[in-house]
């Protein structure tokens, strides 16, 4: 059988709870701490986001504070702007494309959890992959759910929550996101 890590790593579910994974949960915290309290526009930010996350396209700029699961499975494209109080929880991988404008407070959560209450309590999870297509402008405090793609050039309203797909050229906004018309 493989282990948690494995089982996490492949999108099945598995135990949250398991030292390997914990430890790389711990490692990510001391990640995020460095990038959080790193000094405005200097390399030592660039060099601490790198260290944070999986790849960061060129031109790309995060601003402080990022909060994430671990990580190593977030990708962003280049010339992307995350501003300040970004939530990614890469359980699964988030994929973010070029050109993309992120608000402040956005959260970006692959994590899910099983509907059964023992699964639950015995610590099972899973998670679903996040993509955000190139040249995505997502508002103040949108939330993506687990296993949503946005097609490029969409634009999501503030505090829109995004539990379903949404295409490329479009508006969309509110709780569920309703596309409101095309770009």
């Amino acid at each position: 059988m493989t282990n948690q890590k494995e089982r996490m790593l492949a999108g099945e579910l598995y135990q949250a709870d398991d030292p390997e994974i914990q430890a790389d949960l711990e490692v990510a915290e001391k990640r995020a701490e460095a990038f959080n309290n790193s000094p405005v526009d200097t390399d030592a930010r660039l060099t601490a986001l790198a260290a944070l996350v999986g790849e960061v396209g060129q031109g790309a700029y995060v601003r402080p504070p990022l909060r994430v699961d671990y990580g190593y499975r977030i990708t962003l494209g280049p010339r992307t702007f995350v501003n300040c109080g970004a939530v990614m929880l890469d359980v699964a991988p988030i994929t973010v494309g070029a050109d993309v404008q992120i608000g402040p407070n956005v959260q970006l959560l692959t994590p899910t959890h099983p509907i059964d209450p023992q699964q639950r309590r015995d610590k099972w999870e899973a998670a679903q992959p996040i993509t955000i297509g190139d040249n995505v402008w997502l508002g103040g405090g949108v939330i993506v759910c687990p296993g949503v793609s946005i097609g490029q050039n969409t634009v999501v309203g503030a505090g829109a929550v995004v539990t379903r797909d949404l295409p490329a050229n479009v508006v969309a906004v509110g709780n569920p996101a309703k596309v409101i018309r095309q770009i």
